[in-house]
């Protein structure tokens, strides 16, 4: 253990954080960069004092769990969690919950893609990332919560605007299946991130639906490879639904595509240009 380095690398990880980025206000006398200390073990869910120690050098040995806490509490991506581990003398295990890193090279990807709609899922199939010509045919994922932004709650807990699930979809049932199962696969990899364990109890309480297929035990069904949504402005968009897997961060690219020179294609060719403005209101 480099007591050390891991208080220094602590410490700068902590400065770099804005209270409003998790929640906290910034007060009117915050004289320190970043989180104070006890704002920092609060979200860590250890003592002040504890805290302290190991920003002092001067801490025990951190337990897995303690870990697991600081990564959380100090958002660190998944090398950042790797380099914790190892300063605490710690290896580093499986990660605890679902990464929702994405890679830059991804993110470029999706721009590069203009005439396809593209989003970036998670384990959980939270939308982690998205171009504007998703956001145009699906929802502003950057205007809405993001809990909101998981297609399961989605598509089981709603909201379903003119009874459309999943934005009008013509797959969202066969989708709702395929997902609880990629959940249920998804809790096994996952047994100790609270988000997925709170995700499963939200969705078992609120919708009858989930709960019948969680008991099922099925089978993964096979994805579906063309699909329509029933957009508000433009009518419905039938598209091709490819799916990238991305094996080392347990992420999925899903990205749909109209047939050329078919009256889908022409309805994308509008919403890149409406983009997520609402054309069907007065202001």
């Amino acid at each position: 253990m480099d007591r050390r380095e891991l208080a220094d690398f602590l410490r700068s990880r902590r400065e770099r954080i804005t209270p409003g980025e998790v929640g906290l206000p910034a007060g009117p006398r915050r004289r320190t960069p970043g989180l104070r200390r006890e704002e920092a073990a609060q979200l860590a869910f250890i003592s002040t004092e504890y805290y302290t120690r190991l920003e002092q050098a001067r801490g025990p040995h951190p337990s897995r769990e303690v870990l697991a806490g600081l990564a959380r509490a100090l958002r660190l991506t998944d090398a950042e969690r790797d380099h914790l581990h190892h300063l605490a003398g710690v290896p580093p295990g499986p990660p605890p919950g679902p990464s929702r890193e994405v890679r830059q090279s991804i993110l470029d990807l999706l721009h590069r893609l203009p005439q396809a709609a593209a989003i970036v899922v998670s384990a959980t199939h939270e939308v982690i990332a998205w171009n504007d010509l998703a956001a145009a045919l699906m929802e502003d994922f950057s205007a809405v919560p993001r809990r909101d932004r998981n297609l399961l709650r989605r598509v089981f807990l709603g909201p379903h605007p003119q009874g459309q699930r999943l934005y009008g979809v013509s797959d969202a049932d066969t989708f709702g299946r395929r997902a609880a199962q990629d959940l249920r696969a998804a809790a096994a990899r996952y047994p100790d991130d609270p988000e997925l364990t709170e995700l499963v109890s939200e969705l078992l309480a609120g919708s009858e639906e989930f709960a019948r297929l969680w008991a099922s035990h099925d089978v993964s069904t096979a994805p579906t490879l063309r699909k329509t949504f029933q957009h508000p402005l433009v009518g419905p968009v039938t598209v091709n639904c490819d799916v990238l897997d991305l094996s080392d961060r347990d992420q999925r690219v899903v990205i749909y595509t109209a047939v050329p020179g078919s009256p889908s294609e022409g309805a994308l060719r509008l919403l890149s240009v409406i983009g997520t403005q609402r054309m069907d209101t007065t202001p």
